[in-house]
């Protein structure tokens, strides 16, 4: 390409050079027709060193340059491609990581829920076993107890009259009187009051 460039330069020269020969001017040193060998020779002589300069010195470290950004830039494209690589294998792995532990989760609430539901139901069963134990033994104690007042309301009617009717007359009266008058009474309204 340089060389081109320089034949291109030479070219125009010439043809500038046969110009000039055809204007016949003589006003600029330039022009006059005895500097032209000299001129030729100085201007051969600049751009055959300019293009050493350039061909030997320049354009090599230039190349060098641009090969060397070119190596850099295909490095950092492959260590760019071995991120995206390295980064999508880790993408992967922490989805799958994420999806295992949701199912871990899932399974950890759902054996929780069915160990609670257990549980509750055990207690609710063995609350349900003590609360018809206790119901049992009450019904029991209402069916004793329901056996026996009728004796202690006697029991306790007998004394209570007596001690009126000592109240009342002022003398002791028989025990054994009283309490037929109270048997008498309960075993008529028995019935009544205790369902016998």
């Amino acid at each position: 390409m340089i060389k081109k460039i320089i034949f291109q330069l030479i070219f125009f020269n010439f043809y500038f050079v046969i110009e000039v020969f055809a204007a016949e001017s003589g006003g600029m040193p330039q022009l006059d027709p005895k500097f032209w060998i000299s001129q030729i020779f100085w201007l051969t002589l600049t751009f055959g060193i300019l293009y050493i300069v350039l061909s030997k010195l320049i354009l090599p470290k230039i190349s060098a340059n641009l090969e060397l950004r070119k190596s850099q830039i295909q490095e950092n494209i492959e260590a760019a491609e071995k991120q995206r690589e390295i980064s999508e294998s880790k993408i992967k792995e922490y989805d799958s990581i994420v999806l295992r532990s949701k199912l871990e989760a899932k399974n950890i609430f759902k054996d929780a829920r069915e160990k609670t539901l257990k549980d509750i139901n055990s207690k609710k069963e063995t609350l349900n076993n003590q609360i018809d134990e206790e119901i049992k033994k009450t019904e029991q104690e209402i069916k004793i107890l329901q056996k026996n007042v009728p004796e202690k309301i006697n029991k306790i009617a007998i004394e209570i009259s007596s001690e009126l009717v000592k109240k009342l007359i002022g003398a002791e009266v028989n025990n054994s009187s009283i309490s037929a008058i109270v048997e008498y009474l309960s075993k008529k309204n028995g019935n009544k009051y205790y369902g016998n």
